[in-house]
């Protein structure tokens, strides 16, 4: 079998071709399907929300961060696919001790792009994922480069959690046109004083992983008078895979 090296640096013994496929992250199963490896895609998790029928056709395995190891030992898979930052530490090593698991780490798009071509390679679809990485680098550098301001992107309620540097939706943020104020790195918490001291030009609620709904608009603008406070679709910032290509449409599409 064939040795790959994955975006963690690990060396991943993978079966040419693998048949039997579990996806750990939502953005990658959509991936997998869009390059074309549906019928080989037996188990994925409950949050795998694109395309809507995989969670009627496929095995459930749990979530991203509590895996049912009987579920997944049922479907004995070839390949599982993961990330850093979506999975767990310790589920990942027991995984590992049984299977092929080839992780992804992931904070640019340039990692976004190269974790499409790994995939590619390691499933025998290069010829797809390089066609998408193609599509996806046209629409990125077709970006309008206009600054639309400050931003503070909110992930999490109660307690209030943004999102900082040193991930993915802080890239992206800059790919839109915005200044992310949190400098903190990951996902730091914030008061409402934290936010009135930064005062951004725009507050943006993401509608995952927490549900931010209209609500919670009303709330945060009775504090913050002086800044735009929106709802944004957070599979747009978040999700590193295929969906990037329809980024650029979402972000002109969007009145910031």
């Amino acid at each position: 079998m064939p040795f790959y090296t994955d975006q963690m640096n690990r060396t991943v013994n993978i079966p040419e071709h693998p048949q039997r496929i579990v996806s750990l992250v939502p953005s990658q199963t959509e991936l997998l399907v869009d390059l074309g490896l549906e019928e080989r895609l037996v188990g994925l998790t409950k949050f795998c929300v694109h395309p809507q029928r995989l969670k009627k056709q496929k095995t459930i395995i749990g979530g991203t961060k509590n895996f049912h190891f009987d579920k997944i030992e049922a479907l004995q898979p070839d390949l599982i696919i993961g990330n850093k930052e979506e999975n767990y530490q310790k589920g990942i090593e027991l995984l590992a001790e049984k299977y092929p698991v080839w992780m992804s780490d992931i904070s640019t798009l340039e990692d976004a792009l190269e974790m499409m071509k790994g995939i590619g390679e390691i499933t025998g679809t290069t010829a797809k994922a390089k066609e998408l990485i193609h599509v996806i680098s046209l629409e990125m550098a077709s970006l309008s480069q206009r600054n639309k301001g400050s931003a503070v992107y909110l992930i999490w309620k109660d307690p209030v959690m943004a999102a900082g540097t040193q991930t993915f939706i802080h890239y992206m943020l800059g790919k839109a046109g915005f200044t992310n104020l949190v400098q903190e790195p990951r996902y730091p918490e914030l008061s409402m004083e934290d936010l009135k001291n930064l005062s951004p030009d725009f507050l943006l609620l993401s509608s995952e992983p927490f549900p931010f709904k209209q609500k919670h608009i009303d709330e945060f603008a009775a504090h913050l008078p002086q800044t735009q406070v929106q709802l944004v679709d957070g599979e747009m910032f978040s999700w590193y895979g295929s969906r990037l290509r329809y980024f650029r449409e979402y972000v002109e599409g969007v009145p910031f």
